[in-house]
C-alpha cells in the first residue's frame, strides 16, 4: 500500500468492505503520464493514451494501479485518517443535487457500513452507498479468479502451486467463509454456514494468551507445539496408528484434550502451545465442513477467502490435510492471493452496474495494448503467497 499522497486528479473508485474484525479499503489510481504541459494535457493525455474497441465504439483506457489497505474496525479513526491524509474521499462520484452541492458517494459494504455510515458522513463528509455483502464477496471472488494472473494456488506439503484458472470452466465452485456456493456469473446460493471461524480463533486466542492483535496470535502459533496439549490418536493407542480407519499416530483425537488429565492451569501452558492447538482446531474444522458442503453439491473445488488465512502456510497446510483426506484425493482447497479483500473489490466492481460518474470501470485488460481482449492483471509484488501491505496491482480499465 502506498502511503503517500496521491493526487486527488489521479485517485478514483474508493470501496470499502466495513466487517466487525477488519475494515478492507481498495482504490484506483491513474498513472501521470503527462508530468509535463497544464493539468487539462495532463488529463488528456492520461485518458486517452489507449484506445481499444468495446462493441461499436472506441473506449479510452486508464493506466494506473489498483491498491489495498486493511485497518482494525474497532480503530475506524485510523481508516478515516488514511482517506483524509491521502484525500482518497474526493475520488468519489458525485451524484444529484445543484453544481457544488452533489452527494459525493463511495461504494461500501459489510455491516460496519450501515454501523458507520453517519461517522463517515461527519467525519469526511461523504455517503456511503451500501451493496449486499454476499453479493460483493461472490463479485469479488469471480473477479479474482477471471481476472488476476496467478490468483488461486493450492498448498501441499509446504508446496505452493498456482492453478491456471480457465474463464469458461469455472463454475460451479464452493467459496468457503462465507458458506456460498457459487453456480455462474452473478449467481449463487448460500449453502451453509458456521459460527466458528477467524472472529473464534481471534476471540478465544486474545482470552487464552493475553495477545492484543490478530496477527500477534498468528505468529505465536507460528513457534508452538500442539502435541503438547492436544490428544493424539497415539495418545491413546499406544503410539501406534489407528489402520483400520487411516489415522495415524499424530492424529488429533481431542483438541485441548490433555488439558483434562494434566492437572494444570492455563497459566501453566505456553502461549504458543496454546495458540498452535487453537489454529489447528478451528482449520481443521473450517477444512471438514467445506468439504462436506462440497460433497453435498458435488464440487471438487473449493476456494478459500478471508482475513483468517492470510498466507499462513500451517492455517493452509491443515486444510489442505482435512479436505484431502475427507475426500480421499478427489477435491481440493485452493487459497486466494488477495483472499481478504473479496468484498472491497465487489464493492469497487459495483460502481459500474449503477452508472455512476463518467470514469467507471467497465472491464479489466492487461497492461498491453496487443493483449487488451484478454482481461487479466498483472501482478507486481511477493509471489510467495505471504500478504504484503505494500502490494498492487498494475491495471487499465475501460471507461465510457
Amino acid at each position: 500500500m502506498d502511503h503517500g499522497s496521491p493526487s486527488q486528479e489521479h485517485v478514483s473508485h474508493l470501496a470499502l468492505d466495513i466487517g466487525g474484525s477488519l475494515t478492507k479499503l481498495d482504490y484506483f489510481s491513474r498513472n501521470n503520464e503527462c508530468s509535463n504541459g497544464d493539468n487539462n494535457e495532463e488529463k488528456s493525455c492520461s485518458k486517452e493514451s489507449l484506445l481499444v474497441s468495446n462493441g461499436d465504439k472506441k473506449c479510452p483506457v486508464l493506466q494506473g494501479r489498483l491498491h489495498f489497505a486493511k485497518f482494525e474496525t474497532s480503530k475506524i479513526n485510523d481508516c478515516l485518517e488514511f482517506i483524509q491524509r491521502n484525500q482518497l474521499h474526493l475520488g468519489g462520484c458525485q451524484h444529484g443535487g445543484a453544481p457544488g452541492n452533489e452527494k459525493r458517494i463511495i461504494k461500501a459494504t459489510g455491516g460496519g457500513a450501515y454501523k458507520n455510515a453517519d461517522l463517515f458522513k461527519e467525519k469526511l463528509g461523504i455517503f456511503l452507498d451500501k451493496e449486499d455483502e454476499m453479493d460483493c464477496l461472490v463479485a469479488g471472488a469471480n473477479f479474482l479468479l477471471k481476472a488476476v494472473h496467478e490468483e488461486a494456488y493450492t498448498y501441499i506439503d509446504g508446496r505452493k502451486e498456482f492453478v491456471q484458472i480457465d474463464r469458461d470452466d469455472l463454475y460451479p465452485y464452493l467459496l468457503v467463509n462465507i458458506g456460498s456456493g457459487v453456480d455462474g456469473d452473478g449467481k449463487y446460493e448460500r449453502v451453509s454456514g458456521t459460527n466458528v471461524g477467524g472472529g473464534t480463533f481471534w476471540g478465544l486466542g486474545r482470552l487464552l494468551t493475553k495477545c492484543e492483535s490478530f496477527d500477534e496470535l498468528l505468529e505465536l502459533s507460528h513457534r508452538g507445539n500442539n502435541r503438547v496439549i492436544d490428544m493424539l490418536v497415539g495418545d491413546i493407542y499406544g503410539g501406534m496408528d489407528y489402520t483400520k480407519f487411516g489415522l495415524s499416530s499424530t492424529t488429533i483425537a481431542s483438541s485441548f484434550g490433555k488439558a483434562i488429565s494434566d492437572n494444570k492451569e492455563i497459566e501453566d501452558y505456553n502461549a504458543e502451545d496454546v495458540a498452535r492447538s487453537l489454529l489447528r482446531m478451528i482449520s481443521n474444522n473450517i477444512g471438514q465442513i467445506s468439504y462436506l458442503n462440497a460433497l453435498r453439491f458435488g464440487l471438487k473445488r473449493i476456494f478459500f477467502g478471508g482475513f483468517f488465512i492470510r498466507g499462513h502456510a500451517y492455517t493452509m497446510d491443515t486444510i489442505s490435510v482435512g479436505v484431502n483426506f475427507w475426500s480421499k484425493g478427489e477435491a481440493k482447497a485452493l487459497f486466494l492471493r488477495h483472499e481478504g479483500f473479496l468484498g472491497a473489490l465487489g464493492a469497487f466492481t459495483s460502481y459500474e452496474k449503477h452508472g455512476f460518474g463518467d470514469s467507471i470501470v467497465r472491464q479489466l485488460v492487461q497492461q498491453s495494448p496487443l493483449s487488451a481482449s484478454h482481461a487479466g492483471y498483472k501482478i507486481h509484488g511477493p509471489l510467495n503467497g505471504e500478504w504484503n501491505d505494500n502490494e498492487s496491482i498494475e491495471c487499465s480499465v475501460y471507461v465510457n
